[in-house]
């Protein structure tokens, strides 16, 4: 892994999010894009200092909704970031996997308002390209010219990690030898805000905002939905070797499960969490004993934080006393589909700086909850292997194992 591209509640790049999460900031406040004074939640995680005419032209901007421009924000970041390239020589053997778990939902309710107000001949012609989920992989390999795999997951909150495991699949293939991956999403709109309150999935921590994201903690409620991006530029590791790019960690395995239990609940004991980082941990071919960090799913939910400790210490046994596991969600809030690019970024960042992130909001451990959350601020560590977790509505579960270079 080479480059790393971060747009966050925290901030737009990786400077800004990284220091943030170190810091314990929380990137939670009061929505501010649409009217909530009737909705059960009214915060949740916005990318307030994004402004797109940075990365776009003006002409641009209506034919994609916020979440291809964050998208093609996190690819321009990432790249800048690793020194990578993309030209005549070997635009055809870089591939693209990007993928949001929801995709355009604010420009379908836009445009289905239009379609009652004003008719069916003022919808936008670019209405379709401009919301369905793979236009943001399709955005970014037309931006860089690269046209090599082109793919786009949507497996929920999974999605982002999905996508830049199986980049580092198609690169282990010989499909192609680099790849720009991860998620990206932007579902803050009312519909979404009004499903998810319906499913009493959000905090209501409304007058303590930032706050509300408190993973394994007894008072939480709920998670906090959030907007953003994260992309990782992926390399053949003896290419990004041979042509000296800094290179964060090296990517060692890659696990896949599902839960086959419920549509949006996990299976209470775990069970396909621990298959998925026990697949992982085969695939890397380590010692689990290596595994120092954890950066885990932890979206301040009821069952799903307790369901994720209970499967961390199936797998690792008593080595689960030793691990760190910490949440970045407690600063960054739920970026659904794009949190596992988000949260793979920062796990390198970890490996690279040899410092835990920690978690925030942690007050009063539930019952159960006893692992190591990083709890007391970040940490300077000698960390070996780390691994990210990635779990997703419909029982779709992925990890990452990446090692320090």
């Amino acid at each position: 892994m080479t480059g790393v591209g971060l747009v966050s509640p925290l901030g737009v790049g990786n400077d800004l999010t990284w220091s943030g999460v170190l810091e314990g900031r929380s990137g939670i406040g009061a929505i501010t894009r649409f009217d909530v004074s009737d909705y059960p939640s009214r915060i949740a995680g916005e990318v307030s200092d994004f402004d797109p005419l940075q990365f776009l032209h003006k002409k641009e901007l209506k034919k994609c909704d916020r979440f291809i421009q964050f998208g093609i924000a996190a690819s321009d970041l990432a790249l800048e970031d690793s020194g990578y390239s993309i030209d005549d020589s070997n635009r055809d053997r870089v591939a693209v996997h990007i993928g949001a778990g929801i995709g355009g939902l604010p420009l379908i309710e836009d445009m289905h308002s239009v379609l009652l107000e004003k008719g069916p001949s003022r919808v936008s012609p670019f209405f379709i390209p401009g919301l369905i989920a793979n236009m943001a992989a399709g955005q970014v390999s037309m931006r860089h010219g690269a046209r090599g795999p082109n793919h786009s997951p949507c497996t929920a909150c999974t999605t982002g990690l999905h996508a830049i495991g199986d980049a580092f699949r198609v690169i282990q293939l010989d499909m192609a030898d680099a790849a720009i991956a991860g998620g990206t999403e932007c579902a803050l709109s009312p519909l979404a805000l009004s499903g998810f309150a319906s499913m009493r999935a959000l905090s209501t921590r409304n007058d303590e905002p930032e706050k509300a994201s408190r993973p394994w903690d007894r008072g939480r409620d709920g998670f906090v939905i959030s907007e953003g991006a994260g992309l990782l530029i992926l390399e053949e590791f003896e290419a990004a070797k041979a042509r000296g790019a800094t290179i964060y960690c090296e990517i060692l395995g890659y696990g896949m499960s599902g839960d086959a239990y419920h549509i949006s609940a996990p299976e209470p004991e775990g069970e396909g969490m621990a298959r998925v980082m026990a697949a992982a941990i085969k695939d890397a071919q380590v010692d689990p004993l290596r595994v120092g960090y954890i950066n885990a799913h932890g979206t301040s939910t009821g069952l799903g934080d307790v369901a994720e400790v209970k499967a961390i210490k199936r797998v690792y046994g008593e080595h689960a006393r030793e691990l760190a596991v910490s949440s970045t969600k407690s600063s960054t809030g739920h970026l659904l589909g794009a949190a596992g690019g988000l949260e793979a970024g920062l796990t390198a960042l970890a490996l690279r700086h040899q410092t835990l992130p920690p978690t925030i909001n942690l007050e009063d451990p539930d019952e159960g909850c006893d692992l190591d959350f990083v709890a007391d601020g970040a940490r300077e560590v000698d960390l070996d292997v780390a691994q990210t977790n990635s779990f997703g509505f419909g029982g779709t579960n992925g990890v990452l194992l990446m090692g320090r270079v």
